[in-house]
Parts: C-alpha cells; structure tokens; sequence
C-alpha cells in the first residue's frame, strides 16, 4: 500500500484541494428537517457521504458529533467511514486525541490499525503533553501507511495563550512545526505527517513548509477565502488542505446541492 502523503497528493491532484467535515450539529440537522437523535444522525451523515464520497479529496467525519449519541452514534460512524472509503473518499477522522504511552496506543489501535472497526486514512491528534506523546500514534500511522494531522496553529482565540507562547528560537507552535518537519524528512511527494494551521489566522511568522500536508479549517463560512490562503501560505498552498463542513453542508439536504456547493469550492481553490 501507498503511504498516506502518497495517496493524499493522488487524491488532491485528481479531485483538488478540498476537504469536507461531516459535522452532524444539531443545528444543521435541525435545517435539513431531521430528528437530532440517531435517525437523523445516520441520514444526516450517509446523505453526505452518498453526494460527496466521489468528489472531492477528503472527508472529515467530527467523532464528537457521532459519540453524542452513545454505542449507536459510533455504529454510524463506523458505516460513515466504510461507505466514504468504499466509494473512494480519503476519511481524516476528527478526534483531536493527545494522551501518553499506552493509552496513546490504544488510541492509535482504534483509529490506525488496518482491521479495527473505525479504521481510517488519518486522525487529527493534539501535542500539547510534549509531541513525543505522539509517539505511539506516530508509529502506528507508519506501520499502517496511515496519516497523523498534528494541531500547530489553530484559529481560535485561546490558542495564542499557548502556540504563540515563545521558547527558545521561537514559539511553541514553530517547534511543533518543526517536529512535523522532521518527521517527513525525505518523504515523496508529500510526508504523511501533517500540521493544522487555520484558515482565518491573519499572519503566519512561523515556517509551516512541513513536507506534508497542511489542514486549513476556517475555510468558508467561518471567514477563510481562497485569497485568504493563498496570501497566508505563499509558496506552500499547494500542500493545503482547505477544510469546510457548514459552507457544503448548508447547502443540504438535496444531493445536487451538496455536489454544486462542493464544486463552487472546489473552482474557488484552483
């Protein structure tokens, strides 16, 4: 099997840069005119994947939404991430896990090993125990030609307190870009170790040329443009990965509305 920065550069080159999060918010199950409970989960969920699993890159299903609703949300979940990578979708799953030694094991056996029930392309993990933490995690996405998405520059507000906080040569995020750039060094076409760097930040003082792919949320609704991260990332916007989940999904519940939303960014970002 390919690595995942290999499959990931084959599936942005055929399909383009675009990533689509499958955030079953109440809100929005609310505006597609279902139940929030595991029935309009599931149709919610499996409407997205049947529009969108054949077009673009990426999808991203959000866990939390899916663990909301106890054993029967995951069940979905796990027929989420089937269905999106039978019909040939890469699946980031959202998680955001960050633990130490075997409980990072554990984690990464849920999400990375090729036969457990919730298995996956990627999963989106968090450094702030120290990014050796990751290690398992890290491992395991090697062994499995997997893919680690590691939180470096998020967008929110509270996240300046920490990844901008200085160390030594610089801030806590640029040593965790770092750290991701080591881990992709020699990689071709794409390491398979990426950052997420968000869309809507207003300046980028660290280097985030990782060799890997770069996870951009923000994209869309919540105020990234294509021009936006063009002018953010410079040089390296051919390795981002834009991210958007209410800027496709709002366009529910029809299956043409998702499919012309997800091509109107799809011909934004080229």
């Amino acid at each position: 099997m390919q690595t995942f920065g290999a499959r990931l550069h084959a599936a942005m080159s055929r399909r383009g840069q675009l990533c689509v999060g499958i955030d079953p918010h109440p809100s929005l199950l609310l505006r597609w005119g279902l139940s929030d409970d595991v029935t309009g989960l599931e149709r919610f969920s499996r409407t997205c994947v049947e529009a969108l699993a054949g077009q673009v890159a990426v999808l991203k299903p959000q866990s939390a939404f899916f663990e909301r609703m106890g054993p029967r949300g995951i069940a979905v979940l796990e027929t989420v991430i089937a269905e999106a990578r039978s019909a040939g979708a890469l699946v980031l799953l959202d998680v955001k896990r960050g633990d130490l030694g075997s409980t990072m094991e554990g984690y990464a056996d849920a999400y990375l090993r090729g036969s457990a029930a919730l298995a996956v392309d990627a999963v989106t993990v968090n450094p702030y125990l120290g990014f050796e933490s990751l290690r398992p995690m890290l491992a395991a996405a090697e062994t499995n030609h997997a893919g680690v998405f590691v939180l470096a520059l998020t967008s929110n507000p509270e996240g300046a307190q920490f990844q901008r906080a200085a160390v030594p040569g610089g801030t806590v995020a640029g040593a965790v870009l770092a750290a991701v750039r080591a881990e992709n060094a020699g990689a071709t076409p794409l390491g398979s170790v990426g950052a997420v760097v968000g869309a809507t930040l207003s300046t980028l003082d660290e280097d985030v040329a990782v060799n890997g792919p770069l996870l951009a949320p923000g994209y869309g609704v919540q105020g990234g443009s294509a021009a936006d991260l063009r002018r953010l990332f410079g040089a390296s916007y051919g390795e981002v990965l834009p991210a958007t989940s209410r800027g496709v999904l709002q366009a529910g519940p029809t299956i043409a509305g998702l499919r012309a939303s997800a091509a109107r960014c799809l011909d934004e970002l080229t």
